[in-house]
């Protein structure tokens, strides 16, 4: 008697399906990211005194210094860590450096960088420099930046190896991330919007890259544009919403914004801080009315904002000073540990008032890092206290951080949220505090 047939198993793939099948994807990822070099120039262009000007107020306004500089006397040699989610991103040397910097570039080399993301010699760069909004510039700014650039003095600063955690070293990954992400449309105005509303407009996404920080990211690190300027965060501080979101207790007008990206204060407004800090650096350098533009646009969107029902928020509602825990604080203690912090270490200064000479400080019941939805910043503030550039006059904060312990850190940051701000209690103080201690 025969026995029934068995039936078959599927067969598994096999070693060679499976092997083609990577070699078919890595040829792809090759395909996607491949970008021929570009040519070296063997020597720089001449370029007329207007342009070099003009290139140098459009680099203020990207910030290029920011991120390009790591020592003052030896400006735009790169070398500065960027601590992304990724992994750390050194910036690199972009002085006419020959060897080390974009000495042999060509326009059209620096061009594709900021357009594409692609290296002269046609690798791709990391998204931690913002080619993603640079795609958006116009050729004449492209070409009045790099007149600037290549008229720097040529310093000798090699390329910082990038310590990215795995699989994120791998570069075809970026080309991936560029077909998600990097649109190449460009910038097109608002014909409904007056013409300093546009020139903002343009400034603020395609070349301050505004959104970069105050708009949230996805979690492959793309910008999440259905949520523009909703607030973000920058090398573990919360950068705030610039829209209906913003929490500032105290309304923003355009004129105290413009004074605010000029200078880095304005009235009833905290002094810059953080990120910001070096931007408002930059800004001070640009043309004037290049910054009033962008506070045009940035603050078309600020006046959605409602106003406030806070301590600040209230004419005439600010006390001299901050009140001793209630005996009822059902986290008593600590509130009690935070009160002490405040009145031996913050109120000397925050309760004097702040005025343009006076050289106080803010009241904190006006301070928006107390009103952000996480404490990171104020926390940052406390442990590294805020620093005018060497050698300038500006407003400061000292640092405390190598004074308090963690505990009294955070029972300050729970004690000015809650009898400064009059705010719901933030959730994890002491996880944000151990991180900012984080080197």
């Amino acid at each position: 008697m025969n026995r029934a047939a068995r039936p078959r198993t599927p067969r598994r793939p096999t070693r060679r399906i499976l092997l083609a099948l990577a070699i078919v994807v890595l040829l792809a990822a090759w395909a996607i990211m491949w970008r021929p070099a570009i040519d070296a120039q063997t020597s720089v262009p001449s370029f007329d005194p207007a342009t070099i000007e003009r290139g140098q107020r459009l680099a203020a306004v990207g910030t290029c210094a920011a991120c390009h500089t790591v020592d003052v006397s030896r400006p735009y040699a790169g070398g500065r860590a960027l601590d992304t989610p990724f992994g750390t991103v050194y910036s690199t040397n972009i002085t006419p450096d020959a060897r080390t910097g974009i000495g042999q570039w060509s326009e059209a080399a620096f061009t594709r960088a900021l357009r594409e993301g692609v290296s002269r010699d046609g690798h791709l760069l990391y998204p931690a420099f913002p080619y993603d909004h640079y795609t958006q510039l116009a050729q004449d700014d492209i070409r009045a930046m790099y007149a600037y650039f290549m008229t720097r003095p040529a310093l000798e600063a090699p390329a910082h190896d990038n310590d990215m955690t795995f699989p994120f070293g791998f570069r075809p990954l970026v080309a991936f991330w560029n077909i998600l992400y990097l649109k190449r449309e460009p910038w097109k105005p608002d014909a409904a919007r007056s013409a300093e509303w546009n020139r903002g407009a343009y400034l603020s996404v395609a070349l301050a890259h505004c959104t970069a920080c105050h708009t949230p990211r996805t979690k492959l690190g793309g910008t999440d544009f259905s949520r523009h300027l909703d607030g973000g965060e920058a090398e573990g501080w919360y950068v705030p919403a610039l829209n209906a979101h913003n929490p500032s207790p105290v309304f923003w007008t355009q004129e105290h914004l413009a004074e605010y990206l000029r200078t880095g204060i304005a009235p009833d407004h905290a002094v810059a801080g953080g990120p910001m800090q070096a931007t408002v650096e930059n800004l001070r350098l640009a043309d004037p009315k290049d910054v009033d533009a962008i506070a045009t646009y940035i603050h078309s969107y600020l006046a959605e904002a409602p106003l406030r029902e806070t301590p600040a928020g209230k004419p005439g509602s600010l006390p001299g000073s901050l009140p001793a825990p209630a005996a009822a604080d059902p986290d008593l203690a600590r509130m009690q540990a935070g009160y002490a912090v405040y009145a031996n270490s913050c109120a000397r200064c925050h309760e004097v008032g702040r005025e343009a000479s006076s050289g106080a400080a803010l009241q904190l019941q006006k301070a928006v890092a107390l009103y952000d939805p996480d404490p990171r910043s104020l926390i940052h503030i406390v442990r590294d206290g805020i620093a005018p550039p060497d050698g300038e006059p500006a407003r400061w904060m000292p640092a405390f951080g190598s004074i308090l312990t963690d505990e009294q850190t955070g029972a300050l940051a729970a004690y000015l949220r809650r009898y400064g701000a009059g705010q719901p209690q933030w959730e994890h103080i002491e996880d944000a505090v151990k991180k900012a201690r984080q080197p």
